[in-house]
């Protein structure tokens, strides 16, 4: 079976539905993975404390929990992910220095080193994201949820910021978030944006959307702009055809693209944006999350505040 065209939109539909569970086939192909959908709700088992860092990278390490990572150990930073063979490091390295808001690097790794200790002492970057999404020259090959049989000690880990740790903030300064009481996240888009180019690694912007009454935006650009290291401040705020953004066209699906009559849609640079820079570049491999499945680290998000 191919991997372009509406298969792997369809893939991302099932697979990012915030109750879809995986019974994940041993290869971790696509073609299997189109069977192996199930819906059921809740994505974990087990008892384990959902603010406490440690305690819910051990439940995803262990597979008791597979679910999106937002509400999960409010307070601490959240990160994107990004791994890559070492020869494609550098570049890639240059093109979150050119692009800093939707690729604002908190920590990158030794070749072949799995740890990333100044974003948590026990992380382990095999085994400690619930779902991976694995790219080979530039197309989704494999989701898994666990990468330690594709590791190699030519890999390299990038960890970027995201704005799962700037909604805390939103939320501290009184700002409603409609999706997060939906169980849901902010909605995803592919923008008509293109981002700096460095070296192989180049591409649209990705955005999300978080949609506020005109006061309350306002309110928004002033909290997130202490956070440049998640995105910090808006990219657009208004006409999302301005930015060649369908509201109804959400990438893979994901998350809550709803605006009311009296709000403005309000468009944060996203993490998702090194992905679609991949599919460019095309390197033998890449290993990221999968969108809203991110990697939660032991850092608090106020040590990222700027003011």
């Amino acid at each position: 079976m191919g991997r372009e065209g509406g298969v792997l939109t369809d893939i991302g539909n099932a697979m990012h539905a915030p109750c879809a569970k995986r019974r994940m086939p041993q290869d971790g192909s696509v073609t299997g993975m189109m069977s192996s959908v199930e819906l059921q709700s809740p994505l974990h088992t087990g008892s384990w404390d959902r603010g406490d860092p440690r305690a819910a990278r051990r439940a995803i390490r262990s597979g008791s929990y597979a679910g999106y990572t937002a509400g999960i150990a409010g307070g601490y930073v959240q990160a994107n992910v990004c791994i890559l063979p070492r020869a494609y490091a550098e570049d890639f390295l240059l093109y979150c220095q050119r692009n800093p808001k939707p690729c604002p690097l908190l920590a990158r790794s030794d070749p072949g080193d799995p740890r990333l200790p100044t974003l948590a002492a026990d992380l382990d970057i095999r085994t400690d994201i619930a779902r991976y999404h694995v790219f080979r020259d530039g197309e989704l090959a494999q989701e898994l949820a666990d990468i330690s049989s594709i590791w190699s000690e030519d890999l390299v880990t990038f960890a970027l910021g995201c704005s799962f740790s700037f909604e805390e903030a939103l939320q501290q300064a009184g700002l409603r978030l409609r999706f997060l009481e939906r169980g849901n996240v902010a909605g995803v888009y592919v923008t008509s944006l293109a981002t700096v180019p460095a070296g192989p690694f180049q591409g649209p912007l990705v955005v999300t959307m978080r949609a506020f009454k005109p006061a309350d935006a306002i309110r928004a650009i002033q909290v997130t702009s202490r956070f440049p290291n998640v995105h910090g401040a808006p990219v657009h705020i208004g006409n999302p055809g301005q930015i060649g953004v369908d509201l109804s066209k959400r990438y893979h699906n994901v998350g809550d693209g709803e605006v009311a009559g009296d709000e403005l849609p309000v468009f944060w640079a996203c993490g998702l944006t090194p992905q679609l820079a991949v599919k460019n570049a095309k390197p033998p491999l890449c290993i990221t999350h999968a969108p809203s499945y991110m990697l939660i680290t032991d850092v608090r998000n106020a040590a990222l505040a700027v003011l």
